[in-house]
């Protein structure tokens, strides 16, 4: 008799930490979804930032009648390897690029065809932010879970590591000096 109750006792515990473990392992892909998502739509605005100003530059340059090239770097772009968040902070470097000599043009001012294409940047701009905040807010709560029992122990299994934040910043590490502006 006492056999079968160790064995139920052995089993019931195993259920319940299979439990654990699946409602763990769950919590973990649910914040991984979202990360995937946000990473995607970011992906998707810096793309379409990045052929907006391109627009705005030809146009610009059809303009003022120039062959100079106002955005030198943005083609360049397109073929390296670097991640969103420096894609991001190339794209506003050469947008700022743009708008210098815009503003250099007041007949450029009142054109159709460029402040559609800046409205559209600043709503690109505004909908990359949000994508940030969100992101940055689920790395967080993902590298909460990451630390906390019995997370941490799943997260060792999975091999799960602590994420930065979007703008590159490892809240983990002694490092000071990976804060960007």
């Amino acid at each position: 008799m006492t056999i079968h109750i160790i064995i139920i006792l052995i089993l019931i515990t195993l259920f319940t930490i299979g439990l654990i473990y699946l409602s763990t392992y769950n919590k973990f892909q649910d914040y991984i979804i979202k990360i995937n998502e946000v990473e995607s739509k970011i992906d998707d605005s810096l793309r379409e930032k990045f052929d907006t100003i391109l627009k705005l530059n030809n146009i610009i340059k059809d303009k003022i009648k120039t062959n100079k090239i106002l955005v030198d770097n943005l083609k360049e772009l397109k073929d390296k390897d670097i991640s969103s968040f420096d894609m991001d902070r190339k794209l506003v470097e050469e947008l700022n690029k743009v708008i210098y000599v815009k503003d250099k043009f007041s007949e450029l001012d009142n054109d159709e065809d460029i402040i559609k294409l800046l409205y559209s940047i600043e709503d690109l701009d505004e909908s990359l932010s949000a994508f940030k905040k969100f992101y940055n807010e689920t790395i967080t709560a993902y590298n909460v879970l990451i630390r906390k029992m019995p997370y941490n122990i799943v997260g060792k299994i999975l091999k799960y590591k602590e994420k930065t934040f979007f703008d590159g910043k490892d809240m983990s590490d002694d490092k000071i000096d990976d804060f960007k502006l």
